[in-house]
């Protein structure tokens, strides 16, 4: 069977076009709200606004996802690296790149004093960036890396084998993602200290992520497993195939584009309308929606129990975030100003990207042996917990303890991990950048 002539598939895992059809209509009735609302140029509440626009990134998110995975039997592997890790940042950099343009103008307008927050805003545009950035973050590896071991726990439990399901692990080609990831999270403990995210840091962040796609793509190509929506669009013959991917891939993009400033205007909108803090709304609600897809398909993975596919599908996409996501910020905000400045970074926004490297730390230090226990997964899952919780509804007069605290709680497990660990650092590090990918899959 050749890739000219789609996916084969077997008894047991029948594609079932009824569901994957209506999954599709689903995905696609979510953005017609949106795109109403877009073009109609009605006025509608705030929160109504949010939740239709919202939608629509939800919506769009699904199909480029699909689209994504399908893509890959029609592309070269360096491409397809290429292509899928812009595709899965897309709709938070969409987000991002709104509020990052939007601190430029208003930097600009101060001549750089500062970077005020617009009219009936509490909080400034260049706050919001970096909320949406570190929200996406935190929400990957808190709910989305702990999820894939719950569910495999819960999947082993259900076939009498609970003890299989304590631990789950990665193939030893997972190296060089994290191998990268600590990198960009030791590179990222650096930026926490100071009060800019300057264009160096750019170039070193993108540059990072350039060269992890170049090692990437000497990976052997491999035949996707798809699933859902993409493993019934791989069955079509090859010219069918490709329109419909390239037509979702359009599709689903213009929506984003569309629809991003809206969305992010509305949200800043509803926390006004509402009493509710405009920050937190951007950090959660909006990394939520851009993240579903990717939080589903890992999901699907693990009850499958192909845990090496769940997690190892996370622990990349999180490694796009860290380098590409955060080192196009400052790019947006030179462009937007006409400037060589960085995005500005306030006290609140440093302690806020402090946490999130310090979680990055600690995941890194966790899988360091290419392993995940329950036990890890409840720590990771419950400190992410506490610091959401505490920031949601506790007084406002301790949120910046939590975020230290948990920071600390964070690096202090991480030094714990590492130093237990310490013989696998130097072997992982090598796997990482040097050991060729035969030998990574022998």
């Amino acid at each position: 069977m050749t890739r000219e002539e789609g996916i084969e598939v077997g008894d047991d895992e029948a594609v079932r076009p009824g569901q994957q059809k209506l999954a599709l209509s689903l995905a696609a009735a979510a953005m017609v709200p949106g795109i109403v609302l877009r073009f109609a140029g009605g006025h509608p509440p705030e929160p109504l606004a949010a939740l239709m626009y919202g939608m629509a990134i939800v919506g769009a998110a699904f199909l480029l996802s699909w689209a994504a995975e399908v893509a890959q039997l029609d592309i070269s592997a360096g491409l397809a690296i290429a292509v899928l890790a812009f595709i899965a940042v897309l709709p938070e950099y969409a987000v991002d790149l709104v509020f990052a343009t939007k601190g430029g103008n208003a930097a600009e307008a101060t001549n750089f004093v500062s970077c005020p927050a617009p009219k009936g805003s509490e909080e400034s545009p260049c706050s919001l960036a970096l909320a949406n950035m570190t929200g996406a973050n935190r929400l990957l590896i808190g709910v989305g890396w702990s999820l894939v071991v719950f569910l495999a726990w819960r999947q082993f439990k259900k076939r009498g084998e609970p003890e299989r399901g304590k631990e789950i692990k990665l193939d030893r080609t997972h190296a060089v993602e994290l191998s990268y990831l600590a990198v960009a999270t030791a590179y990222s403990l650096f930026i926490a200290l100071r009060r800019s995210i300057t264009i160096l840091d750019a170039v070193f962040l993108v540059g990072l992520f350039i060269a992890y796609t170049v090692r990437i793509s000497r990976a052997p190509a491999e035949e996707p497993h798809l699933v859902g929506p993409a493993k019934w669009i791989g069955t079509f013959s090859t010219r069918n195939r490709r329109i419909t991917v390239l037509g979702l891939f359009i599709g689903a993009a213009a929506v984003i584009v569309l629809v991003a400033e809206h969305f992010a205007e509305a949200l800043v909108g509803t926390g006004a309308s509402l009493g509710v803090s405009e920050f937190l709304l951007v950090q959660w609600l909006a990394p939520l929606a851009s993240e579903a897809p990717e939080l589903l398909v890992a999901g699907l993975y693990a009850i499958r129990l192909n845990t090496n596919n769940g997690l190892g599908t996370l622990v990349s996409s999180k490694v796009n975030q860290w380098t590409l996501l955060v080192g196009t910020l400052p790019i947006a905000f030179a462009i937007a100003s006409s400037s060589n400045h960085g995005l500005p970074i306030d006290g609140h926004q440093r302690e806020e990207l402090f946490l999130t490297a310090a979680q990055s730390a600690f995941a890194v230090a966790v899988l360091i042996n290419l392993s995940m226990s329950t036990k890890e997964a409840k720590v990771m899952f419950g400190l992410f917990a506490l610091q959401f919780i505490a920031g949601a509804v506790g007084p406002e007069h301790i949120h910046s303890e939590v975020r230290i605290g948990t920071s600390i709680m964070y690096l202090l497990l991480a030094t714990g991990i590492l130093w237990r660990e310490r013989a696998a650092i130097r072997p992982l590090l090598r796997d990482g950048f040097r050991t060729s990918y035969e030998e990574l899959s022998a």
